[in-house]
């Protein structure tokens, strides 16, 4: 089973082929015509959002990408994940790094937007003449999971679902966790900052304490979560932004007590 993420890495991206193009860094700034027809949004783009949240050392860079790409591939928008894709290559993610997030989203935003997301992916891989090589690295060996909690998370899953639907418990368990969560293509925490990503873009909220929670168990500070959600605010809208602060806040609180 642990060979469905690099399949499908392989399957959507396929080999890159040769090009000569430019690998410039690529200018944030929004389209010229932009600033024509909505000039204050222009300034909010090259003055707040690239000009002092993009800065924010609450984040590293890297991870802003890559949240930023969660949330673009959570809600399909790729006509914006080109640039977006050069400039996390350029804030340190490696190809493989992308790879792998599509794959995982996947799961978590649904086919259909993964695979929209490769054929982006391999424009800019091709165009940047990245080797196969660094899109689908050699396999290792599967990441470690603490027996104890997967155990309860296993039979947490078979609780909510046997009834209903016994076999989406099996991929739960068997190819979601047992498999792609395992995968050493992204670290554990950035599986976690992926996910939560994701589910605050599609207002997933009833999921949130769990991936939330999760994600700070894998190394996400309280203070690398509060900025998530604040930077998310300007990618995925200020009421899905909002809508996660008291979830947030819960798992805090919960995670104070503990």
């Amino acid at each position: 089973m642990r060979l469905i993420a690099p399949v499908f890495a392989t399957l959507c991206l396929a080999a890159v082929t040769e090009a000569g193009a430019s690998s410039a860094k690529p200018d944030p700034k929004p389209a010229p015509h932009v600033q024509e027809v909505t000039p204050k949004l222009y300034d909010y783009t090259t003055q707040l959002l690239f000009g002092e949240v993009w800065k924010r050392p609450q984040l590293a860079s890297r991870d802003r990408s890559l949240i930023t790409l969660s949330a673009l591939i959570a809600n399909g928008q790729s006509a914006q994940l080109t640039g977006h894709i050069k400039l996390g290559l350029d804030n340190g993610l490696k190809p493989s790094e992308i790879s792998a997030l599509i794959t995982h989203l996947a799961f978590y935003a649904g086919w259909p937007n993964a695979m929209s997301a490769a054929g982006v992916a391999h424009q800019v891989f091709t165009e940047r003449n990245i080797a196969h090589d660094q899109i689908v690295p050699a396999i290792t060996e599967p990441l470690s999971l603490d027996a104890d909690s997967e155990a309860k998370r296993r039979a947490a899953v078979r609780s909510a679902t046997e009834e209903v639907a016994p076999k989406l418990g099996d991929y739960t368990n068997d190819v979601l966790f047992a498999d792609l969560w395992r995968d050493p293509s992204l670290t554990a925490r950035d599986r976690s900052l992926v996910t939560v990503a994701a589910l605050v873009a599609q207002g997933q909220t009833a999921q949130l304490p769990f991936h939330l929670s999760r994600a700070m168990d894998n190394g996400l500070s309280k203070t690398e979560a509060s900025e998530v959600v604040t930077h998310l605010a300007f990618y995925v809208g200020w009421p899905k932004a909002m809508s996660a602060v008291p979830v947030f806040k819960e798992v805090f609180e919960f995670r104070a007590k503990s």
